[in-house]
């Protein structure tokens, strides 16, 4: 990939309605552009790394036999009031109304639609569990949009859904599903923790939150010294106590700031008894289903993740996530043909060993290239000059550790693989 293929929105100026370190830098390294409150566009740097994500996602939940589908946003409101959530919900659920004055809503989660399509097709136990999962938009009509994606009015969500004979299957697959995301935030290479919480307005007997730790989040956490804890709200109902620094001394666990990333419930047969979904058993008794649902902020993980990996000059992304692994920045290469080639070489080489490279060939400084880059937070950056091409070697600075040296194009090469 080449920027003269690949265009690039970089900003100078920090964006004024943007407070958190997240949305400033997403809008300068020119990830999202804003259509209306609580609404972005994706531009192609941005869209790399939800991609990034998303695969992730996807290779883990096929090693624990969990199935894709996509099912519609727009949902019909006669499968809200039959599970009783229409009103329940309130105004956060976007609603209309269609030219025949059928009521509808887009959806902020799909429970109800995944029970629908289960008891259309589902009657025995001979064909469960089943596991169920799509990567989407999802849609809350927020009272006040803010920091960005983090509390947005579309953003992009993982969500799962299993469906079981028995309670103990249940038990079974959670912990199934527990792994599999322990294994999805390590891959993602974020600072994360597992707490006890509330299940909301999801409903079900138990949940845990996936949090990635930043001074900036929202939710408040107490954790012990394996950052294994719960959320305030758990904390609160558990020890009678509203504030947060009582609530510490009394614990004796530490107070950290989360951003939510995931979510999982034990739903137990809560839709499915008033959905009227019902199993055959072995012994030819019908029992209502027992459901799972698991939940992953895929926009979200983005903005936590600047929020965790940043500094003064831009986004140090992860290479499991970053836009691209490496990129050549060649210094006046549009003026000496020695520069390009080198450069245009090396790009060859690297893209023939499957490195993720991107070639800066635009005609600018290399200051300006290298704070648009530092600025975008790729891992690795090769720049190539004069007297690189000459001794047929490259600059190689690192952006997380800032370290800059001449080496070798094989050993430039071990560096990146």
């Amino acid at each position: 990939m080449k920027v003269s293929q690949f265009p690039i929105f970089t900003l100078k100026d920090t964006p004024s309605e943007a407070e958190v370190a997240s949305h400033k830098l997403m809008i300068k390294a020119g990830m999202i552009r804003k259509l209306s409150s609580g609404q972005y566009s994706w531009l192609p740097i941005g869209l790399r790394i939800i991609k990034k994500i998303e695969e992730i996602i996807r290779s883990e939940l096929n090693k624990i036999g969990c199935s894709e589908i996509l099912m519609p946003s727009v949902q019909p409101a006669e499968l809200w009031q039959e599970s009783e959530r229409w009103d329940q919900y309130g105004p956060e659920l976007l609603r209309f109304t269609d030219r025949h004055k059928r009521d509808f809503c887009l959806g902020p989660t799909f429970e109800e639609v995944i029970t629908d399509l289960i008891r259309k097709d589902v009657s025995s136990y001979k064909q469960l569990p089943i596991n169920l999962f799509q990567i989407s938009s999802k849609f809350r009509d927020e009272i006040r949009p803010r920091f960005g994606v983090m509390r947005a009015r579309e953003f992009i969500m993982k969500d799962a859904y299993s469906f079981h004979e028995s309670q103990e299957c249940l038990d079974q697959t959670y912990e199934k599903y527990k792994e599999a995301y322990k294994n999805i935030f390590k891959n993602l290479m974020l600072d994360f923790t597992i707490v006890d919480a509330d299940s909301g307005n999801i409903g079900g007997n138990e949940s845990n939150e996936f949090h990635v730790i930043a001074d900036t989040g929202e939710d408040d956490l107490l954790l012990d010294s394996e950052m294994n804890g719960m959320n305030i709200e758990i904390a609160k109902k558990k020890y009678h106590e509203d504030n947060v620094d009582a609530l510490v001394e009394k614990t004796g666990l530490m107070h950290k700031k989360g951003i939510e990333v995931g979510h999982i419930f034990k739903l137990g047969q809560k839709y499915s008894e008033k959905m009227n979904t019902m199993i055959t058993t072995k012994d030819s008794k019908s029992v209502n289903i027992f459901m799972g649902c698991y939940g992953i902020g895929v926009t979200r993980i983005v903005a936590a993740a600047i929020e965790q990996l940043h500094d003064k000059d831009g986004i140090i992304w992860p290479k499991s996530i970053a836009p691209f692994n490496s990129v050549i920045i060649e210094i006046d290469g549009n003026k000496n043909p020695s520069v390009r080639n080198h450069a245009q070489s090396i790009y060859e080489l690297l893209n023939k060993k499957n490195i993720d490279i991107i070639f800066d060939d635009r005609d600018s400084n290399l200051g300006k290239k290298i704070k648009d880059w530092e600025l975008i937070g790729v891992p690795n950056i090769i720049i190539i000059g004069k007297k690189e091409s000459e001794n047929k070697i490259v600059t190689y600075k690192q952006r997380a550790s800032r370290s800059k040296t001449e080496i070798s194009v094989e050993d430039l090469y071990k560096q990146l693989k």
